[in-house]
């Protein structure tokens, strides 16, 4: 398990960087907003043209695709309902919260635990691709409609999809992985370097707003942040490991990657999106950040039980 400590230690080691910057000022009043739209807006649309134009679509298209999508849509919809229908929260407030139950750090965690727990880098790509191709898109063009006010109808819908570089960004990607073209290197090099801001960009974007903030002191936001994580680390897990030892019949190492991979904490992404949409900006921080701290015990005890 000392590589899962490792895996954690990189991405709490980015987040003190940026809690640095903020604590002693060096971007400004508006670097943390600034930094998270450069990530929204273009470090991540090449980010997700990139990995997805490179990706294998078979991949895509497996029993592993379907314990991550049904997982994390089962954990969405757990969260939501019970956010509207007990809660009472509006409808943009708990979409944020639904993508912190259900979007996992395939990236910046996954892929290191993937490689280091797990064996191998591919077991992470099925949740990456599945959250850059198709869920974290789904979650922007609604939050795009419920932000603007505008009734959810299909003219609505595709209208939206123009105006999002990150799901225009993750179709051409995958037009280019269908087509079977490898673009020059030279061509693609510029999206590698811009990309690469992607992830350690959301991290200190992060870092900086924990700066004067305590996890779980906003007013009303406790019981949001609670059920997130749960919702995160106890039932989407446990959808996993249903759906993948029962439904499935997966078993051995395979049941093992499939659910450490739902186990995963929020993606930073969240915090990205809560802060471009300005909504629910506690909710998705305190939700990464208490998922991110609770997670590690969580993996060790799934991996405990199932290696």
């Amino acid at each position: 398990m000392l590589n899962v400590l490792a895996g954690f230690s990189v991405i709490w080691a980015v987040i003190f960087v940026g809690y640095l910057l903020g604590r002693f000022d060096v971007l400004g009043a508006g670097g943390q907003r600034m930094l998270s739209r450069l990530v929204f807006f273009v470090a991540t649309p090449c980010l997700m043209l990139e990995t997805l134009s490179r990706t294998d679509l078979h991949e895509v298209f497996s029993s592993s695709l379907l314990v991550a999508g049904v997982s994390a849509i089962a954990a969405a919809a757990c969260y939501f309902l019970i956010a509207r229908l007990v809660l009472r929260r509006s409808g943009d407030t708990a979409l944020i919260g639904a993508m912190g139950s259900s979007l996992v750090n395939a990236a910046n965690l996954g892929i290191p635990i993937a490689v280091y727990v797990l064996g191998n880098a591919s077991f992470a790509a099925t949740a990456l691709i599945f959250q850059l191709a198709f869920f974290t898109p789904m979650f922007l063009l609604l939050l795009d409609m419920a932000s603007s006010g505008r009734r959810a109808s299909l003219k609505t819908f595709l209208w939206q999809i123009p105006r999002n570089p990150i799901l225009l960004a993750s179709a051409a990607g995958l037009a280019i992985a269908a087509t079977g073209w490898h673009p020059p290197e030279l061509a693609i090099q510029p999206f590698h370097l811009i990309g690469g801001i992607a992830v350690p960009g959301a991290l200190l974007a992060f870092g900086i707003s924990l700066v004067g903030s305590k996890p779980l002191q906003t007013a009303g936001v406790r019981t949001d942040v609670l059920l997130a994580s749960a919702v995160k680390l106890v039932f989407q897990p446990a959808i996993a490991f249903l759906l993948a030892r029962y439904v499935l019949h997966l078993q051995g190492h395979a049941l093992l990657a499939a659910v450490v991979l739902a186990a995963l904490p929020t993606a930073q992404n969240v915090f990205i999106a809560a802060s471009r949409y300005e909504r629910g900006v506690a909710l998705a921080k305190d939700t990464v950040l208490l998922t991110t701290a609770v997670s590690l015990p969580a993996l060790v005890l799934v991996s405990v039980l199932l290696a």
